[in-house]
């Protein structure tokens, strides 16, 4: 994992646009390279088999829990934060191998102050390079 490429925040309805790159060590969005993603969104689903669902409403990804992560009791309707490398599965949904998932619920208001959080990294970082690229 290339921790010199920044975790971009994004909707899950985006990843679906991303490509993978010709070396395979990476991803790119609009000529952006990435391969690690920031989401926030509702967990929807929970089995015993350390399988977690997160909708944002635009989208869903399966969360791959390991190590410590695996010890907290995540339960359907938590809003989370989650850090993760990103991975295209061809005819199944996309898959984050989670680096960090932080239960936000607590904190009601930060679910609409995501959206606006993806808008203003999109307009200050990703709008000006996919323009570049274009």
């Amino acid at each position: 994992m290339d921790y010199s490429l920044a975790a971009l925040k994004l909707l899950c309805g985006q990843l679906k646009d991303a490509r993978g790159t010709p070396s395979q060590s990476a991803l790119t969005l609009g000529g952006i390279l990435f391969q690690r993603v920031w989401l926030q969104g509702v967990l929807v689903s929970n089995d015993d088999e350390d399988r977690l669902l997160l909708d944002d409403s635009t989208g869903i990804v399966e969360l791959n829990l390991s190590g410590d992560f695996r010890q907290r009791q995540w339960k359907t309707g938590m809003y989370v934060m989650v850090v993760g490398g990103y991975f295209v599965r061809t005819g199944d949904i996309p898959v984050i191998k989670v680096h960090k998932i932080v239960d936000l619920s607590p904190f009601p208001d930060r679910e609409a102050m995501w959206y606006l959080e993806v808008l203003e990294a999109y307009k200050l970082f990703y709008q000006p390079l996919i323009e570049d690229f274009i």
